[in-house]
């Protein structure tokens, strides 16, 4: 079945409702599909090229790699692929390289016999074997140590695999997709990377742009995550003021749509009200704790030296600045700053910050909390 054009909002599949006569890029509502059907939003021209690209490949079986930087949705790119291939009634199987310890990656992608290391108390298909007949997605295919990658390129070019310690090679039928947010031409210049794997690989790349170049993009995904976020919740959808709209769209977004995403779910679980302020944000979006706190430690300094600022209020910017650079994290920032964070936390109360998050390490984990402005 050929990929109809995607809409000009949203490009979505479904492997739970994938069925023989399902319309490639259908969507129950053109707007907010099912928090757990939908794939990727966008309407900007570089996303609508993203579509196109996808609906043109997916039918094929040829190697794809993605690229892009860490929250472009690579993985969410690779089950679209899946999702609009005739592969997409067999199981799409991802697999982090970099999750899983280098002396067990070959066991875990390959399989093994009973016997063949310690440990190996029985006979184990590998995630090869699980993913034969439908997609296998390698994320972070950089991780791979080069004595896998001579094994994976095997497995591309015989389309048969090995368990480890056993004797006979095992058919498979399975489309691979990799990625990776590094540049693998690089690696293979530097030696990490086996080149005739990396043109294995690369035989249909797509490049992610992040979302400091998606434009209104921003807007469609604020009002996307708050309603899919608010219907999980059971609750009615809130709504961002205008200064806290001003704020998510100035925003550059370093940590592209996962960062947007975890941005929301902040404000919505420190906001007490329908509308989400510009308090509920976190402090690296709030343009006054920006002010206060610049990035440019050079300016900092050059205030100090010319006598126009305040000793006091030098200190300030500069713990506000690298609280920022820390994404708001007392441990990390206080560390940072060489000094312990119970008197980082009583800085940060007397500066009268709103809504600061910090990550207090304990034996039980880790804590989220906050505090207001009383002020």
């Amino acid at each position: 079945m050929s990929p109809q054009a995607p809409p000009t909002t949203i490009g979505y599949a479904s492997t739970a409702r994938a069925t023989k006569d399902r319309k490639s890029w259908a969507v129950p509502d053109p707007y907010y599909p099912e928090a757990d059907n939908a794939t990727l939003v966008g309407e900007s021209p570089v996303m609508q090229k993203i579509f196109s690209i996808i609906g043109r490949i997916a039918p094929t079986d040829s190697s794809v790699l993605i690229t892009g930087a860490t929250g472009t949705g690579k993985e969410l790119v690779a089950r679209a692929i899946h999702d609009q291939s005739s592969r997409r009634n067999s199981r799409f199987v991802d697999v982090n390289c970099s999750a899983i310890p280098e002396t067990l990656i070959e066991a875990e992608l390959f399989g093994h016999q009973r016997g063949s290391f310690t440990g190996a108390l029985a006979n184990s298909c590998g995630l090869f074997e699980k993913a034969s007949g439908g997609t296998i997605f390698l994320d972070e295919i950089d991780a791979l140590n080069l004595s896998a990658q001579a094994k994976l390129l095997r497995v591309l070019q015989e389309r048969t695999v090995r368990r480890i310690g056993a004797r006979t090679n095992i058919a498979i039928d399975v489309r691979v997709i990799s990625a990776t947010n590094c540049d693998l031409a690089q690696a293979v210049a530097e030696g990490r990377f086996r080149p005739d794997l990396y043109y294995r690989l690369r035989v249909l790349p797509i490049h992610l742009p992040e979302l400091c170049t998606r434009g209104e993009d921003v807007k469609l995904l604020i009002d996307y995550f708050l309603k899919i976020k608010s219907d999980r919740r059971g609750v009615s959808t809130r709504r961002f003021s205008p200064g806290a709209k001003r704020a998510l769209n100035d925003y550059p977004w370093p940590g592209n749509v996962r960062e947007l995403e975890n941005v929301i779910e902040y404000a919505l679980a420190i906001g007490s009200s329908e509308e989400l302020g510009i308090q509920d944000l976190p402090p690296e979006l709030n343009p006054a704790h920006a002010a206060d706190g610049p990035m440019d430690i050079k300016g900092i300094l050059e205030a100090y030296m010319s006598d126009s600022v305040p000793l006091a209020e030098i200190e300030k910017r500069y713990i506000l600045s690298v609280l920022q650079q820390f994404g708001g994290n007392q441990v990390k920032a206080a560390a940072a700053l060489g000094i312990d964070r119970s008197k980082l936390y009583r800085r940060l109360k007397q500066y009268g910050v709103m809504a600061v998050k910090f990550l207090q390490e304990e034996q039980n984990g880790m804590q989220l909390r906050s505090w207001s402005n009383k002020a």
